[in-house]
């Protein structure tokens, strides 16, 4: 059977659909997010099963029988090279990126920056020495995938009225209303309009690295903001992996 063009993909997810094979979600940097069937993938005897693991970049090649199938059907799949596993303290933080893609994520709607993105925050990730390199990978992260699905507002001018923001002002980031004014009387410091112009210049040059260095800057007036954000577009209260990162924080603390 004639293989489709390949695919540059990372999976997300795997679970067992017969005794010998896989259900995944891949995300692919030409085709987006998709759902494929790994056949025979569990067999002892099978090259895939040491191949589609979580956070390794592959090379798949799909069947083309039913190609506009909702799912299809993995004909072959190739490691690409690169890092091995995250280590062990950098896991359940990739997990979480796995889990917000998988939420966020329409089937078949490719982001190809988001996913070049997504192998280098993995990266990122793996490198980390400290909890606050690993937290700002994850909030630039967070920024990338609202801003490539629509849901952050521009962060140099005020939403309603446009105007450019102040450096020495503060404001508000608001999931419905976007950036506003700080109240003179507000029980929130809100968002320096010197960080809000840094994380657009640095999201506008596509600088991941910058956007990090930002992030890491003002973490604890983000991580709030934008975990609102994903909650409410994303419609859950919650996300598995964040609140099992809790309660291993919790365990350790």
């Amino acid at each position: 059977m004639k293989a489709a063009a390949p695919l540059q993909a990372y999976v997300l997810h795997r679970h067992d659909w017969s005794e010998s094979s896989l259900i995944l979600d891949v995300l692919t940097r030409e085709r987006g997010r998709m759902v494929l069937v790994a056949k025979g993938a569990k067999r002892p005897t099978s090259q895939l099963r040491a191949i589609l693991l979580p956070f390794q970049r592959l090379q798949l090649q799909l069947t083309q029988k039913h190609a506009d199938a909702e799912i299809q059907v993995l004909r072959s799949a190739e490691w690409r090279g690169g890092d091995t596993l995250p280590r062990p303290a950098a896991l359940l933080p990739a997990y979480y990126l796995n889990e917000l893609l998988i939420l966020a994520l329409p089937r078949q709607d490719a982001h190809a920056r988001l996913f070049d993105a997504y192998g280098d925050t993995i990266r990122a990730l793996d490198r980390a020495q400290d909890d606050a390199i690993m937290a700002a990978a994850l909030r630039a992260f967070e920024l990338l995938l609202l801003r490539e699905l629509g849901w952050l507002p521009e962060l140099h001018c005020v939403t309603l009225t446009r105007q450019d923001l102040s450096a020495a002002s503060r404001y508000h980031l608001d999931v419905e209303a976007g950036v506003c004014p700080l109240p003179e009387r507000s029980d929130d410091d809100g968002l320096s309009g010197a960080m809000l112009l840094a994380l657009h210049t640095a999201l506008e040059h596509d600088d991941l690295e910058q956007l990090r260095q930002v992030c890491r800057a003002a973490l604890s007036p983000l991580r709030p903001r934008l975990r609102a954000a994903l909650h409410y577009h994303l419609g859950t209260r919650a996300l598995r992996t964040r609140q099992l990162m809790v309660e291993v924080q919790g365990l350790l603390g």
